[in-house]
């Protein structure tokens, strides 16, 4: 892995050539956040930003996404990938995608996902700013990020970049890049390493003791009842997360009758129709009925049922959950540490 030098003076510069090649996606502040979006102008991107509201999941697989336009008999497929840079990503957004790139393509190879997921060209940038909820400290610390092509990280007078792929390599020619010092590169892993101290929230025990605890809490009831008692069923927190990956399809008929178009949307399992499914007679049955059924299939899929698979737990510690809950009950930290304590 290679690693160059870019100073403040020149890095605008850099954004500017970038955007002239390539469409660009990075965080830009909206309202009182920040979201990733197609940047106009350099000066939009914001790598001093906390967290995003949605995670950079949605460009690979967008909240609605169509997947198939049909006419009578004949169809036709909606992939349409775009050539894209993904500016910004921190850490535990990486490692999110990790795990939704393997999910989508280890046994029905999703090719609606990783046909925008194999033509985006990843940036991984350092946290300089930590959200209010956030513990991605002391969750699955013994997870690398691996899908990113190349990371930023900002020092004093500038950006260290540290390529990983011949995708990151291509960046340089879009700058007055330098190879990185020795001094440049401490500077870099100090910077990533004292974030890390500064996380508002964390879990108190290793990812395999989560595990096994939360496992073995399937069958106490009274403490998912009450853990869920103040839940909404609004799914807010499965919406905002960046490893979330249910989705619903449905047709749509256009008012010929004859035309129309299949999509896919996300899907929560905190809602109340989730687990909902038809039986004889028009009847239907709710094998999730409960608030509390729901609020234990999140926390066993996020800590517990996934390990195995995915090599640590199924969450990264961005927070987005805890902030989104208008209950304020979906914090990990809090439901897991609980657990822990029983």
């Amino acid at each position: 892995m290679s690693a160059s030098f870019i100073n403040d003076r020149d890095f605008h510069d850099f954004l500017t050539a970038m955007l002239r090649a390539v469409p660009v996606y990075g965080p830009v502040a909206k309202r009182s956040g920040f979201v990733f979006e197609r940047l106009t102008s350099a000066d939009e991107l914001r790598l001093d930003y906390d967290v995003t509201v949605l995670p950079p999941k949605k460009l690979f697989f967008p909240p609605a996404q169509d997947l198939v336009r049909f006419r009578g008999p004949e169809f036709q497929s909606c992939v349409e990938p775009l050539e894209k840079i993904l500016l910004g990503v921190h850490f535990y957004d990486v490692k999110a995608i990790d795990q939704t790139d393997l999910l989508f393509s280890e046994r029905n190879f999703d090719v609606n996902y990783m046909a925008h997921r194999q033509c985006t060209t990843i940036v991984a940038s350092n946290v300089q700013t930590v959200s209010k909820r956030a513990f991605f400290a002391s969750v699955g610390p013994e997870i690398e990020p691996r899908g990113h092509d190349a990371s930023l990280t900002k020092i004093t007078g500038g950006y260290v970049l540290e390529m990983r792929t011949p995708k990151g390599e291509a960046l340089l020619e879009h700058g007055r890049f330098e190879p990185a010092s020795a001094q440049q590169l401490d500077a870099a892993k100090k910077v990533n390493a004292d974030i890390l101290k500064r996380c508002p929230e964390a879990l108190e025990h290793s990812s395999a003791e989560i595990a096994a605890k939360v496992r073995a809490a399937f069958g106490n009831e009274d403490l998912w009842s009450e853990l869920a008692a103040d839940c909404f069923s609004c799914g807010s927190c499965n919406t905002v997360c960046p490893t979330c990956y249910c989705f619903d399809v449905q047709d749509a008929w256009n008012v010929d009758q004859v035309s129309g178009q299949r999509t896919r949307y996300w899907d929560a399992c905190l809602t109340e129709d989730f687990a909902k499914i038809t039986i004889a007679g028009g009847a239907s049955e709710n094998f999730r009925e409960e608030r509390g059924e729901r609020f234990r299939h999140r926390f066993m899929r996020k800590a517990s049922y996934l390990n195995e698979k995915l090599g640590g737990p199924a969450c990264v510690g961005c927070g987005r959950c805890s902030a989104a809950c208008t209950a304020d009950i979906a914090d990990p930290v809090h439901v897991i540490n609980k657990i822990m304590a029983l």
